[in-house]
């Protein structure tokens, strides 16, 4: 760690023309130096190490090259072998997609005609040491043993750019596969051109997660190419182009009497044309464009400045903010053209497009997270989801390269638009939204047929009925909420009606969600809350009863009065945390982890479970456990993170959680109060302003609230409005040891 924090400073050292935009706050020039972008890396986080912006179109990063579900980002810090760097990368899923346009340096020629089925038979593989291998925001660097190359990648939003010095009078290559793939990721067509002796282009049609992904690229070399070799399926081509299922090609250089040569790399959805105006003008350089990276980093985790002595926790916590900002990605071209799913090219106006949209996570903490920190951002995301809207007259599930994967359960596109909307955010068309919301809660695909004829979904007619019954339930409350923003009584009515769902599957006896009959009465049997089976035969997303019983965020009091009282529910919630951690069953789903009891902080459907305590007149025990939460799953290591980081919803918690507030109902406007870890933070806002928590007295030991004032004015309420906020001022809290059992309890 501490190497990586020297290189940290010396990138930032290096950088410092560019950053120091404000000489009155000189502090804020090393924000970057606190980022370990390793953490997540290791275990089951899914996160990879390479270079990118805020939201960038391109994650040019390694790929190890294996095919296994923790090494979804196309990395994993437990490997030692490289097999080259590609271009668009996923981070912190669950899913085996991308790793587009692989580019490998090497020192001699490679017989790329050899048929592979694993990483190993690639004749272009390297071995590599995490001793020399180092990333910064917005760069990455790596030594290859083999062919004794020393990698270095840095990216601005559209074009990603290599350095690559070789050993002093060896060869100086570079492969390109366009048919590399891991995963379930397969390629249909590909082709390169060598356009002239600097430039080659080329395309990537492929099918996977994503089934119709349509990649173009340019790269341009800063020396001659000398010798080129071209394959289509494995076989030499002649000629300056090559097509096939999958090709690749070996270029060789003159040396020009210089060990550097540099790659810049531009891609498109919509055609190679558009990958050269993406491109960045030749007056961009690597150095350049890697301090201009950090400089933009910088900027972007300066939204939030925290003070604590504890330096283990700024790492944390700014590795978070970063991964906060790194999903969803730029989508759209520099002229505003994409391709949507049936391979329309359609122009984004007066707005940037966006991929990678994996709401069922990010919704509950990520989204919310941007209306504070990227609020422009979070517009263009309206936007880009009302695109996908028209090309199939329902709102995306999960979203990559424009093609609906239809993964997990829910709308949660929803919960953003109306979130987005309530909080006063501009610039898209809010009837617009309003037919698109409802027009997707009212359509029959995913189990809303069986939704709308019984109210929930019976168990023996849909699998995963009780978490897609639950989560339907909140999407009608969303709907209903701007239903009634925007004077639609009788819809909001309706909505609002349907989204208390939950009663249909709370069973009293128990107090459980359980898989109901469509009879109405009968539940399934036999019932164990501890017992999960993946995705299939099961009434339950990725866990168990235990787990998903919970997700009522949008009536709590209601859900608190179904268990009867107040003192039966807290008991119950309790329980949740203190319950042995065994998972029953033969084919337990992978995602529950970061077990605590059989709270499972390392999937999404547990992250605001720990704030209802706050509803139930107990906020003392939210404060315990949101505490423990923050202490036991993050730490500084490459497995700093308890499950997949999916697209920044694991860090946006740690964020949230860790100055002390949570969207614990994402779309309601409002932050459940936990426990704030640091001594200060100050939220910087648009316009100017700034909102400051600060906790007076806190430390390991003193995470209870005693008191606590805004603007100078005594506080007890357990929750905080989006509008307070952005009002600016000052919360201040005071810490202690014991709880303050008369703090904000409801009157």
């Amino acid at each position: 760690m501490k190497k990586i924090t020297l290189l940290f400073l010396i990138v930032i050292l290096g950088a410092s023309c560019k950053i120091k935009t404000n000489k009155n706050n000189t502090h804020k020039e090393f924000f970057v130096n606190h980022v370990n972008p390793f953490i997540g890396t290791g275990g089951h986080g899914h996160t990879y190490p390479g270079a990118t912006v805020p939201f960038g179109m391109l994650q040019v990063s390694p790929d190890n090259g294996v095919s296994g579900w923790d090494w979804c980002s196309g990395y994993h810090y437990s490997d030692t072998i490289v097999s080259g760097f590609s271009h668009l990368h996923l981070s912190g899923t669950g899913i085996g997609d991308l790793a587009d346009i692989l580019f490998m340096p090497t020192n001699k020629k490679l017989d790329l005609t050899i048929q592979t089925t694993s990483r190993d038979q690639l004749p272009y593989k390297s071995k590599y040491n995490h001793v020399n291998e180092k990333a910064t925001p917005g760069s990455y660097q790596v030594f290859l043993e083999d062919p004794k190359i020393n990698v270095e990648l840095t990216s601005s939003q559209r074009t990603a750019f290599h350095k690559y010095t070789f050993s002093k009078n060896d060869t100086q290559s570079v492969i390109i596969d366009l048919g590399f793939a891991i995963n379930w990721d397969k390629t249909l067509k590909t082709g390169i051109t060598i356009e002239d002796n600097h430039t080659i282009s080329g395309y990537r049609y492929s099918s996977g997660w994503a089934k119709n992904q349509k990649v173009f690229f340019v790269a341009k070399f800063s020396k001659s190419i000398s010798e080129s070799v071209l394959l289509a399926n494995k076989q030499i081509v002649t000629g300056n182009k090559t097509e096939g299922e999958n090709t690749a090609a070996q270029l060789f250089f003159e040396p020009n009497n210089t060990d550097e040569l540099f790659v810049k790399v531009a891609l498109s959805s919509v055609s190679v044309a558009n990958a050269k105006d993406n491109l960045d003008a030749e007056s961009a350089t690597y150095e350049k464009t890697k301090q201009e990276a950090a400089a933009i980093w910088n900027t972007a985790l300066s939204k939030i400045e925290i003070e604590t002595p504890i330096d283990s926790l700024k790492t944390i916590f700014y590795t978070a903010l970063f991964h906060t900002q790194v999903a969803p990605v730029t989508y759209s071209d520099k002229n505003g053209q994409f391709r949507k799913e049936d391979d329309q090219i359609v122009t984004a106006k007066d707005y940037t497009a966006y991929s990678t949209l994996s709401l069922w996570d990010t919704f509950r903490a990520e989204n919310p997270l941007l209306t504070l920190l990227a609020p422009d951002q979070t517009s263009d995301i309206v936007n880009s989801m009302l695109a996908y809207y028209d090309t199939k007259k329902i709102l995306p599930v999960w979203t990559l390269y424009a093609n609906e994967t239809n993964t997990m359960t829910g709308y949660h596109s929803i919960p953003v638009i109306v979130d987005a909307y309530l909080k006063g955010i501009k610039g898209f068309d809010a009837e617009k939204a309003y037919e698109a919301m409802k027009n997707t809660m009212m359509q029959d695909e995913r189990g809303l047929n069986f939704y709308k004829k019984y109210w929930y979904i019976p168990y023996n007619l849909l699998d995963e009925s009780v978490t897609i019954t639950l989560e339907y339930a909140y999407d009608d409350w969303c709907v209903a909420q701007m239903a009634k923003a925007l004077g639609k009584k009788d819809d909001y009515e309706f909505f609002f009606k349907r989204s208390q769902a939950y009663h249909y599957l709370f069973d009293t006896k128990t107090g459980f969600m359980r898989g109901k009959s469509e009879d109405g009465k009968s539940w399934n049997e036999p019932f164990d809350p501890k017992h999960s089976n993946h995705r299939e035969h099961t009434d339950y997303t990725e866990g168990n009863a235990w787990q998903h019983s919970w997700f009522v965020p949008q009536n709590v009091d209601d859900f608190i009065s179904l268990h009867g009282s107040n003192e039966i529910f807290v008991k119950r919630l309790e329980q949740l945390f203190t319950e042995s951690s065994e998972i029953t069953g033969e084919n337990v789903s992978a995602d529950i982890s970061g077990l605590i009891g059989q709270y499972a902080h390392g999937n999404e459907p547990s992250h605001h479970i720990a704030y209802m305590f706050n509803h139930a007149g107990q906020p003392w025990r939210t404060q315990y456990w949101v505490r423990h939460i923050l202490d036991t799953q993050y730490n500084t290591t490459p497995n700093g993170l308890s499950g997949n980081e999916d697209c920044g919803q694991m860090s946006a918690w740690y964020v949230f959680s860790s100055m002390g507030l949570y969207p614990m109902n994402p779309a309601s406007g409002q932050y459940e109060i936990g426990s704030p870890l640091f001594e200060k933070a100050k939220i910087n806002l648009e316009g100017g302003k700034s909102f400051v928590i600060e906790a007076e007295n806190v430390s390991d030991k003193n995470f209870y609230i005693q008191s606590a004032t805004l603007n100078g004015q005594a506080f007890d309420k357990t929750y905080i409005t989006h509008q307070q906020i952005l009002q600016g001022g000052i919360l201040h809290f005071v810490m202690g040891a014991e709880p303050n059992k008369n703090w904000g309890i409801k009157k």
